[in-house]
């Protein structure tokens, strides 16, 4: 596989582990993936309440924390580490600054339109910006304002298709039309891109994302004019996923039919796997009373039947009967866990093996 630049930086191998939260992905993965040549990337989500006890503020516990993960990445590995924030975060702005004054490698941003990212970037900062996009459109958007507003051009785009795991950006009845295919959005935003790079004399590399499984599919997607690779669910199944250990069971024990979109209390669809509590939830679950921590800006206390942030986090420390454990549309396929650097080369090798058959065709 060819390497992946980004700027100034170079990834040696053309995958960018995707940032998950809540505490899936935090510097333990994301160390991992870096020391083999990929990006790692430590969500910022949820770090308010995993780092509750430095500080009962949840904003306040967040910056703490996303501190600390990245201190604890920066010391495990020389390679390149990102951060995650979700622009639909009320501690966005927060989570953007703090990850540029600790000079995180790159910042991924989706969930929203990142509009006023590079507002953020302060003088001598190095942090790459990367948008994340489900649209040629969005892509063109994005391009054309940060270079407007801030004179400041994305350093990648990700584009994120609909068989991704977690909140997604596509209405319900677009997950399975072949239209929103990752395989058919991708070219587009490429085509997009490029046509912005002739004018603008730049490089902005894209990278896919969203049910890419095995290095045959990176090799499929690469062909149709990606740079790199965005992989989230292949990552939880390895023994450096931060993650409790049941959390990453829930995924070699899933069926095919126990992925199923939900209607996430933040408004959007997501993709997750059943568990007795979203079962509950289908049978009407009482309630919350109030928001303990007002962590995103779309979530309506008053029509949410549970509180997304603690079923996520209880997920998380492997408490899947009150909460479950979001994943991408291949998530069925896990067999085993293994560590990063396994992962990594057994995807490098199903990579080579296609890409010569291919050849010898």
């Amino acid at each position: 596989m060819k390497s992946l630049k980004i700027g100034d930086l170079l990834a040696r191998i053309p995958i960018v582990q995707g940032g998950m939260g809540v505490g899936i992905s935090l510097s333990g993965l994301a160390s991992a993936v870096a020391n083999e040549g990929g990006v790692g990337v430590i969500s910022a989500a949820g770090l308010g309440l995993i780092y509750k006890e430095d500080s009962m503020d949840y904003c306040e516990a967040a910056i703490h924390g996303l501190k600390q993960e990245l201190r604890k990445a920066r010391e495990a590995t020389k390679g390149i580490v990102g951060v995650n924030v979700m622009v639909a975060m009320n501690n966005f702005a927060d989570m953007v600054k703090t990850a540029i004054q600790e000079g995180a490698d790159i910042i991924f941003s989706g969930a929203g339109l990142p509009l006023n990212l590079p507002s953020f970037l302060t003088e001598g900062a190095k942090t790459k910006l990367a948008p994340i996009v489900s649209s040629a459109r969005a892509a063109k958007l994005l391009c054309e304002k940060w270079l407007a507003n801030y004179n400041h051009i994305p350093d990648a785009i990700v584009v994120e298709g609909p068989k991704a795991g977690g909140h997604l950006g596509y209405k319900a009845d677009q997950l399975t039309d072949e239209e929103y295919a990752l395989e058919s959005i991708l070219p587009e935003v490429v085509k997009e891109v490029r046509l912005f790079e002739r004018e603008h004399d730049c490089h902005i590399p894209v990278i896919a994302a969203g049910g890419i499984y095995t290095g045959e599919d990176i090799y499929r997607i690469m062909q149709l004019g990606a740079d790199g690779v965005q992989m989230g669910t292949r990552f939880v199944t390895t023994e450096e996923c931060d993650a409790d250990p049941a959390f990453k069971q829930s995924y070699i024990q899933a069926k095919r039919e126990d992925i199923q979109i939900i209607q996430s209390p933040v408004g959007m669809p997501g993709r997750a796997i059943r568990s007795p509590f979203l079962d509950q939830v289908k049978e009407g679950l009482k309630r919350p009373k109030v928001c303990a921590f007002n962590c995103i800006k779309t979530c309506d206390i008053s029509r949410s039947p549970y509180c997304i942030m603690l079923a996520l986090f209880n997920a998380f420390k492997g408490r899947l009967e009150h909460g479950y454990a979001f994943a991408g549309a291949n998530a069925w396929r896990a067999e085993k866990i293994q560590t990063v650097k396994e992962l990594i080369s057994s995807l490098s090798e199903e990579f080579e093996a296609f890409k010569k058959r291919v050849m010898n065709e």
